[in-house]
């Protein structure tokens, strides 16, 4: 069944943590097309989904994020944007099972719209045949997620609105004098209002610099709009250790911030880059 913005009101919902560092422990190259994995290796996506589900998640994403046709054009594979999104989402719904509602996951093109690298036209477009696969995939709600220009995640709401499924618009909020603004300088507010008038059903914040940081923008973000808020931050910023990235925040630093979301009124909360199935677990168990 489809997501209903009325599950999300009044109440604090768990959502998954991170997939691209996930895949990678799982032998997903770096750099690599992970949406790819959906057709070569399904068995190892699905294992992430459940791993999520086990967890207590009860929102999980799909690995989709860069199937859009511009992201996957620079994998020569603009031509299966349909196939790895329908796949995708049917991935995580049988993950999903009866257990999780499943959102699918729309990240930002790599083009810039105000630098005329493409037209809002074009963003347009590909946002929904992203969305449009998505949910003939099975998904039962949509979020744009980790963008860091305001335009292209309006355009990308716009699009995914066409599906008649709920809509989450998240920005990066990592830069700017106190890191609470996009890297253009937009603020939450500024934000929060831009993407509820495109159309959101919900927004929020993911990605960034961590959750401690996002404590301060979810503050802000629920001064400026009354719509649900999803919050999926980091597990702090990637350092090199031997060679290979990891993330510093333990699931016991991180949900030491939980509890200051749900005071400020964040409905969704999960985590993003770093973030695994033993930082959903401690949110589970510290919220119940």
């Amino acid at each position: 069944m489809p997501a209903r913005i009325e599950d999300y009101i009044g109440t604090v919902t768990v959502a998954d943590g991170a997939w691209g560092t996930e895949l990678e422990k799982l032998g997903c190259p770096a750099g690599a097309c992970r949406e790819e994995w959906n057709l070569t290796h399904p068995e190892l996506v699905q294992e992430v989904a459940e791993s999520y589900v086990s967890a207590g998640a009860r929102i999980i994403l799909t690995n989709t994020f860069g199937a859009n046709r511009f992201t996957l054009g620079r994998h020569h594979s603009a031509d299966k944007v349909k196939e790895l999104n329908r796949v995708g989402a049917a991935i995580s719904k049988r993950a999903a099972g009866n257990k999780a509602r499943v959102f699918g996951s729309m990240g930002p093109t790599g083009k810039i719209v105000l630098l005329g690298e493409a037209s809002e036209g074009e963003i347009y477009e590909a946002y929904r045949e992203q969305a449009e696969a998505l949910a003939e995939g099975g998904a039962d709600g949509l979020v744009i997620e980790t963008m860091s220009e305001l335009a292209e995640a309006v355009t990308a709401v716009k699009a995914a609105k066409r599906t008649g499924l709920l809509v989450v618009g998240c920005m990066i909020f990592d830069s700017g004098q106190d890191r609470l603004n996009t890297m253009m300088g937009v603020t939450p507010e500024w934000a929060a209002k831009a993407l509820e008038d495109a159309g959101a059903d919900m927004v929020g914040c993911n990605c960034g610099i961590g959750i401690a940081n996002y404590v301060k923008v979810a503050e802000l973000l629920r001064a400026a709009t009354r719509k649900p808020l999803w919050v999926k931050a980091n597990a702090g910023l990637p350092e090199l250790e031997g060679g290979r990235v990891v993330y510093r925040t333990t699931p016991d630093d991180f949900v030491a911030r939980v509890r200051e979301l749900v005071q400020l009124g964040v409905n969704v909360i999960g985590g993003c880059c770093g973030t695994g199935p033993e930082h959903i677990r401690a949110i589970v168990a510290d919220l119940t």
